[in-house]
């Protein structure tokens, strides 16, 4: 089952790399992370990243490549290092974005460590919004230089990862300026610390923004630039470019330019289903282990993996946790078909991409959270202990509901594509291939098992058709009112983020399903669990959306019954596996780093030992209880005397 999850490779290599880990105790942390300081956190990090950067030929893996995140999960965890925005975000701008010269200048080095770079786009006071991005690039003709500036505090870049403390570069997002005009945002490379000393340069003013919900280990960090000039050739320009007198060369794509964000976006669903399959492993495993209550009197307590609502809780989340890795894997690949296309002159898929990309990222992120949350619950008293690992792990993962695009921007975006589709359609004009569903006329389910997954997909393709055109209707109803295309367009906003979300639901599910009649293995048990698994996602998905497929009579309230009969039925057909299909993650304990989630079962001795290795432990009676609390109560009792 790993070898369908990762690929044969990639499932391969993983072991490898946790084999070797496990030999090298210079790998290991140098102590539990959760009673670490920020500064405790950095250093080791620091210490490790040094450590893997030595041995990357022993790891037989390198940066970029997914094999190598798996290193850094197991070395350091999923809290960041200080070289993370390096290959996922300046890495990937620098080789997609920059010229060749450019690239021939930096690209080398930064792969091979000897400098750290950084993504700045976001700022205090905008985000998502890139059209609105206050620092500026004023092109001066008789320098050759574009000189960089933060005009205002909101201007300040904020937020970027690694930037704070670590790097020494930064891919800067700035509106050029050319004789005057604005030109709209684009990208720079700015030196922002001298390479020997690791000292700001002049005009730089560069810090950590401080603690956060969760990932403190990386130095996010604010940059104030004041009139820093850079060379010309440091403007990234594989496609805009600005010639040495002033002439602007428009890209040939208006979103080219967001190849960056692309490329975070288009590998981060597999990210997010990473986090929620740590999550689910430490919710089944302690599941399985954990006896509370009878279900038959005199019986004697039993796991609380056998009470229904407990399977109810956790075996959906599973289910989506395959589906999202699934998914993932198919954006993925459409990313890498849209750079080929991209290196060949043909820039017709990046609409596509952008569109996927942006749904993907928006409903993952947030049914992540949400799943997440429900393993901590499902796991008592003790999933709100930091020996669970929820709360790094849900402080971790719900910060993708806003990095590289706040979520509900990201639905609006997905919207226009969905709404422009809607018009296409109804002129009959020729769909994208994602779009073709569109064009769908079944009103009515024939559903009489729901056994029969070609019917299931069918009801995903109606929901999302029926929304779709329902929130363009009314689009087209507000305008014929009499409102401005925009006023129109922000009154239907929340119709228009339920188009996205259901389109998206259906992509995933189709992307599951494919999968599922693409998999032949000589063993058959594992072609039945990925179908009970695909079937638990289908019927429990459809059945959160029962009032689309009730409201214009699609189905009957039979048929819904019918449904979630199913699903009533999959959680007992898939209870003998899910431990099984948990372990299939083949997350280590070293990675996993939960007391709960242990591999072994060894709960209670280890949660003893964890709470007794807790620094606030070290002397049976604290200073503060010395100099402050006795003092208080000797004199309540001095006073009781009187």
């Amino acid at each position: 089952m790993a070898r369908l999850v990762y690929g044969r490779q990639l499932a391969e290599k993983r072991r490898k790399i946790t084999e070797y880990v496990q030999r090298n105790p210079v790998l290991h942390d140098a102590g539990e992370q959760a009673f670490m300081t920020r500064e405790q956190k950095y250093d080791d990090a620091a210490r490790k990243t040094s450590e893997i950067f030595r041995r990357l030929e022993e790891f037989g893996t390198y940066p970029g490549e997914e094999s190598f995140a798996h290193v850094i999960n197991e070395v350091i965890g999923i809290d960041g290092y200080p070289l993370a925005l390096q290959h996922v975000m300046f890495l990937p701008a620098l080789l997609g974005q920059g010229d060749e010269q450019l690239k021939a200048k930096y690209a080398a080095r930064a792969q091979r460590g000897e400098i750290i770079g950084t993504y700045a786009q976001t700022e205090m006071g905008h985000g998502t919004n890139l059209r609105a991005l206050e620092t500026t690039a004023h092109y001066d003709k008789k320098t050759q230089e574009f000189v960089i500036h933060s005009p205002t505090t909101s201007s300040i870049k904020w937020w970027p990862g690694n930037l704070g403390k670590s790097s020494s570069y930064a891919i800067v997002a700035a509106q050029l300026h050319i004789d005057g005009k604005a030109i709209g945002p684009h990208n720079f490379l700015v030196q922002l610390r001298c390479e020997k000393t690791h000292q700001p340069l002049k005009g730089i003013l560069v810090g950590d923004i401080g603690p956060k919900i969760s990932y403190n280990t990386t130095d996010n960090g604010f940059l104030k630039l004041d009139h820093v000039r850079i060379p010309r050739e440091q403007m990234l320009m594989k496609h805009a470019k600005v010639l040495p007198d002033g002439t602007y060369v428009k890209p040939p794509h208006a979103k080219i330019g967001y190849g960056a964000m692309v490329h975070v976006r288009s590998h981060m669903i597999r990210a997010q289903a990473h986090m929620l399959a740590m999550a689910i492993t430490i919710a089944i495993r302690y599941s399985a282990i954990r006896r509370q209550g009878e279900i038959r009197n005199g019986g004697g307590e039993v796991k609380i993996l056998d009470y229904q609502t407990q399977q109810h809780r956790l075996f959906p989340q599973l289910a989506r946790t395959y589906a999202y890795f699934f998914a993932g894997a198919e954006v993925v690949a459409l990313y890498q078909k849209t750079l080929e296309k991209i290196d060949e002159g043909d820039v017709t898929l990046m609409t596509d991409l952008h569109a996927v990309t942006s749904g993907m990222k928006a409903v993952v992120s947030f049914e992540t959270g949400n799943a997440i949350e429900q393993c901590r619950m499902a796991c008592g008293g003790h999933g709100y202990s930091a020996a669970s690992r929820f709360p790094e792990i849900y402080g971790v993962q719900i910060g993708g509901c806003t990095y590289e695009g706040e979520n509900m921007v990201m639905l609006l975006q997905l919207a226009r594509y969905l709404m422009k589709a809607a018009d296409q359609c109804q002129g009959g004009q020729k769909l994208s291939p994602l779009l073709e569903y569109l064009k769908g006329k079944e009103k009515k389910s024939r559903l009489s098992d729901a056994e029969d997954r070609e019917k299931l997909v069918k009801a995903f393709e109606y929901v999302s058709r029926s929304v779709v055109f329902r929130a363009h209707e009314r689009l087209a109803a507000l305008q014929k009112s009499g409102m401005s295309a925009e006023a129109a367009w922000q009154a239907n906003a929340v119709e228009m983020t339920r188009a996205s979300r259901a389109h998206t639901r259906l992509f995933i599910a189709q992307a599951f399903h494919q999968k599922v009649l693409s998999v032949k293995t000589a063993d058959r048990k594992i072609n039945n669990v990925l179908d009970q698994l695909c079937a638990l996602f289908l019927n429990y998905e459809l059945l959160d959306m029962s009032h689309y497929l009730l409201e214009d009579q699609y189905m009957t309230t039979k048929q819904i019954g019918i449904i979630r009969e199913n699903v009533y039925r999959l959680l007992k057909d898939l209870r003998p596996n899910v431990v099984s299909l948990v372990d299939s993650f083949e997350i280590s304990d070293r990675e996993l780093r939960s007391v709960l989630g242990r591999r072994d079962g060894n709960v209670y001795d280890n949660l003893l030992k964890w709470a007794q290795s807790n620094p606030l432990n070290k002397e049976d009676v604290l200073p503060g209880f010395k100099t402050s609390l006795q003092p208080m109560m000797a004199r309540a009792r001095e006073a009781s005397k009187l």
